[in-house]
């Protein structure tokens, strides 16, 4: 079998009429990685022995009826994983062999009887827009692996397209799950800002971070969010609010729904393949009943100057902790205290983390606080109010997930300023705290997916996946597949 061919929802029928088994799952998922992974680099630890034992555990379970009982899924190597090695892609953690415990989304796919095959491949501390800054190996695109998969979830978004796991787990912090669901042509969503435990989720920009799922179609993304979403008293910005059965919002009925297209989104440097793609899917949804009209962000275009600013500042803090002392690697030429945090994070952190470490303390220090941080954020603050005038008038925002479909490895990596500019369409929804999804809505020239970028409403995921559904049934862009390795 092929985990291509099936849903989750297929293959908990199969598992409960008793056609397959949870062995039969996780053996075909590691049938798979050994057959691409050589190819994709997705993940960067295996876990293979424990999910072979807990997949016979399961198989032998009384109890069946978890919600995602024996799916093989994939996390992000910055979630940490009790006694599962964790590096968030840097040499810095080469050696954290053993976390003493599970972030709180891990602990909640356990508690769904799902199976962890695996860690998955990063851009270091995941500060990066292809995964060229893994500490590692960069990962690929499956669909052509002359081609970044995107980042800095690029393994969470390859694992999945390249058929290796059901689901994966990414971070968003700029864009890092829906760039690389757009480049790999599967579905990443963010959700809310707090509405998924951060806990456990190795700090880039606490304001900013977002855990979210990765998956092959909607319906399956919407089925994870409902495992992961919640509110947990061990992470202070997490939000008390209920979560819905989101998979009950999936009716295909999208009549009368209201879609604001920023006129920023579908501006000079957007690639006309893109552009035709975006403009193709709004006629899709006009086919369905819904209503589209053009609006304007004015102060989107200041996002990506907002967003490092930020961010960096915050990373510079955060990881203020790797220092060679309480966990971490340690520098070996230091002879005394101070040389010995010099070196061990001279020798641990990559070109990229100490470039916004650097940025970051600027912006933080005397002199330039108020001239650049507290700056950035008044106009975070109006990014925000940008979005809820819109939200007053229009249920979501559609526009283009990324300017550009997928580019090659190694043709932007030595330009820090057009990387970062890769996010302009991603970094608002981060900026604002909304949700947003990407989905897949066509393919340039070069056979290589193009994302479609669905943003709603704060804690309205039910909405941003009503839309998303309707239009992945009204096409047919999620059934494609990439020839990895042969047909699949």
């Amino acid at each position: 079998m092929s985990l291509f061919d099936h849903t989750i929802k297929e293959l908990e029928e199969m598992l409960h009429n008793k056609e397959i088994t949870v062995e039969d799952l996780v053996n075909t998922s590691y049938e798979r990685i050994n057959e691409v992974d050589d190819k994709v680099k997705a993940f960067l630890t295996l876990d293979e022995e424990n999910a072979r034992s807990r997949a016979k555990e399961l198989d032998d379970a009384d109890d069946k009826s978890a919600s995602l009982f024996g799916m093989p899924s994939g996390v992000k190597d910055n979630i940490v994983t009790k006694a599962l090695r964790t590096t968030c892609g840097s040499q810095f953690l080469k050696n954290f062999e053993d976390p003493l415990y599970n972030a709180t989304v891990v602990g909640k796919l356990n508690a769904a009887d799902t199976v962890t095959i695996g860690k998955l491949n990063m851009d270091e501390f995941a500060m990066g827009s292809s995964n060229e800054n893994s500490s590692y190996t960069p990962t690929r695109n499956p669909w052509n692996t002359d081609y970044v998969p995107g980042g800095s979830s690029g393994g969470s978004a390859a694992a999945v397209a390249a058929g290796e796991v059901l689901f994966s787990l990414g971070s968003d912090t700029g864009g890092s799950i829906r760039q690389p669901a757009a480049f790999c042509g599967v579905v990443g969503l963010k959700p809310t800002y707090g509405r998924v435990s951060r806990f456990g989720l190795v700090a880039f920009a606490s304001s900013l971070d977002q855990i979210g799922p990765i998956t092959r179609n909607v319906e399956d993304n919407a089925r994870v969010l409902e495992v992961i979403a919640g509110h947990d008293s061990m992470d202070s910005t997490s939000a008390n609010v209920d979560v819905p059965n989101y998979t009950e919002a999936l009716t295909n009925d999208v009549k009368g729904l209201k879609i604001a297209v920023p006129k920023e989104y579908l501006a000079e440097g957007v690639d006309p393949a893109v552009k035709e793609s975006v403009m193709n899917a709004l006629e899709v949804y006009k086919s369905l009943g819904a209503e589209w009209e053009e609006v304007s962000l004015p102060h989107s275009k200041y996002a990506v100057a907002t967003y490092y600013l930020l961010a960096s500042s915050e990373a510079s803090a955060n990881l203020a902790r790797f220092d060679g002392v309480r966990y971490g690697v340690r520098s070996e030429k230091a002879e005394n205290m101070i040389d010995m945090f010099k070196m061990s994070r001279s020798e641990g952190f990559g070109e990229e983390v100490k470039r916004r470490i650097m940025l970051g303390t600027f912006a933080l220090s005397s002199g330039y606080y108020d001239a650049y941080y507290k700056k950035a954020q008044k106009v975070r603050t109006l990014i925000k109010n940008d979005f809820d005038k819109i939200f007053e008038d229009y249920d979501v925002v559609i526009g283009p997930t990324t300017p550009t479909p997928a580019f090659k490895v190694g043709e932007k990596v030595d330009d820090p300023l057009t990387m970062y500019a890769n996010d302009i369409l991603t970094i608002p929804v981060n900026l604002a705290g909304v949700p947003g999804i990407s989905v897949p809505c066509g393919f340039s020239s070069d056979g290589l997916p193009i994302g479609l970028q669905i943003i709603g409403k704060h804690f309205d995921e039910s909405t941003v996946y009503r839309a998303a559904y309707a239009y992945e049934q009204a096409t047919d862009h999620h059934t494609k597949r990439p020839q990895l390795g042969g047909a699949n």
